[in-house]
């Protein structure tokens, strides 16, 4: 793996190396073959992948990114990963049984986001997209007010500033430009500078990353130094689209062309993930940012429950992954060094399968909301359109009531 500063910074001796006095991450070019080269990486982790656990569970060290962990701690990870895994696999069943309009998986990227989420400072801000299930287990929201955004009872019911997570963004990749915006605030503020300040981080797809959003995010970002750590979970399908048909480089190596920092991942490994993003928010709060993050994991279930990826994609493919399974490989180490016993993952399935019980009761139990209650919270104020558009809308619903038989519904 080469060091963080490799794409901002290239190797003394590569072809077309910088001229004096032009910013290097816009002067080196690559050469035939490292485009090639680059091209075969789009679809496989690449030796520039930062791992600390194998799929065997076996653990490896880093000269750069290596971390301590204690036994107490990769016991709360794996915790936190095996309740995620259940609090989604019982809103998928939900949704099969017709009790959600929708559901978004997050099965088999769990540690891409619990390492993401477990590195936040408590003043950090987060900007998720619609699939941060558990980024938002790690800001302590309540899985059944996520499950109350696909049962369409709310649009979100926490309070982002409060937990600092922002509400999901469902136009893809339009939470990029939020979380710029946002983080070129912090730096305004002078909030950003030592190791107490803050950062931002944006979650994002692979496919996001062909949308313009994200582009003007990155370009922003750079242009301000805005401390905001761009994290893409690469999970290899834009829904139908692998990702090779949508970049000829490592997703990573373009923050190179952006002037900042990026680095890869192995993002079914729950330590690298904690360990890299911990570097990244650090980068940032100290002034150092923008850093892009590309997380190399895969989703083993489909981009939503309206999707089949049985007619895309290979059955070999989705098995070889699950060799790689995220929670595995943390249980596998846990026994090997003694860690943790039987007694031990009796008592965290019991405690996911009561978490499951208590988040279906919370879902088939959800009040219908109001009529008028999606005119609510659209904006920080009332608009007088708004108020118009409301008196209309309950006007058009009285008029039900009135033409009925009888006088009803």
């Amino acid at each position: 793996m080469s060091s963080p500063e490799y794409w901002t910074q290239p190797r003394a001796g590569e072809p077309d190396a910088p001229h004096p006095g032009v910013p290097a991450a816009t002067a080196a070019r690559p050469t035939a073959e490292q485009v090639i080269a680059g091209l075969r990486e789009t679809d496989a982790g690449g030796a520039d992948l930062v791992q600390l656990l194998t799929p065997e569970g076996e653990r490896v060290h880093h000269p750069d990114f290596d971390i301590d962990i204690t036994a107490e701690e990769l016991r709360g990870l794996y915790r936190d990963m095996v309740l995620v895994r259940r609090a989604d696999r019982e809103a998928n069943a939900l949704q099969r049984q017709g009790q959600l309009g929708i559901w978004v998986p997050l099965l088999g990227q769990e540690a891409a986001q619990i390492g993401a989420g477990r590195a936040l400072n408590p003043a950090d801000m987060v900007f998720p997209s619609y699939r941060e299930h558990g980024v938002a287990w790690c800001r302590g929201i309540d899985p059944a007010q996520i499950l109350s955004i696909f049962r369409g009872t709310d649009h979100g019911s926490w309070n982002p500033l409060e937990k600092r997570f922002h509400l999901y963004t469902i136009v893809i990749g339009n939470q990029c430009l939020n979380a710029t915006g946002y983080a070129m605030g912090q730096k305004f503020d002078g909030v950003v500078g030592d190791p107490d300040g803050e950062a931002t981080i944006v979650f994002f797809g692979d496919g996001a990353t062909s949308q313009g959003d994200v582009h003007e995010g990155m370009v922003w970002s750079a242009a301000y130094d805005a401390p905001v750590v761009f994290f893409c979970q690469n999970n290899q399908w834009a829904i139908s689209e692998p990702v090779e048909r949508q970049t000829r480089v490592p997703l990573y190596q373009r923050a190179r062309g952006y002037g900042f920092k990026g680095i890869r991942v192995d993002g079914n490994d729950v330590l690298a993930s904690l360990a890299v993003t911990r570097w990244a928010l650090s980068e940032c709060r100290n002034g150092n940012g923008p850093v892009l993050i590309e997380a190399f994991t895969y989703r083993m279930d489909a981009h939503t429950t309206s999707d089949d990826p049985t007619r895309y994609r290979l059955a070999d493919e989705l098995e070889m992954w699950k060799l790689k399974d995220p929670i595995e490989r943390v249980k596998v180490y846990l026994v090997h060094q003694q860690w943790a016993d039987s007694e031990f993952f009796a008592s965290v399935q019991a405690e996911a399968d009561e978490l499951a019980a208590q988040l279906r009761d919370k879902c088939v139990h959800m009040p219908d909301p109001a009529p008028a209650q999606m005119f609510e919270h659209v904006y920080s104020e009332q608009t007088a359109q708004l108020d118009k558009q409301r008196a209309d809308y309950l006007s058009y619903l009285d008029g039900f009531a009135t033409s009925a038989p009888g006088g009803e519904h």
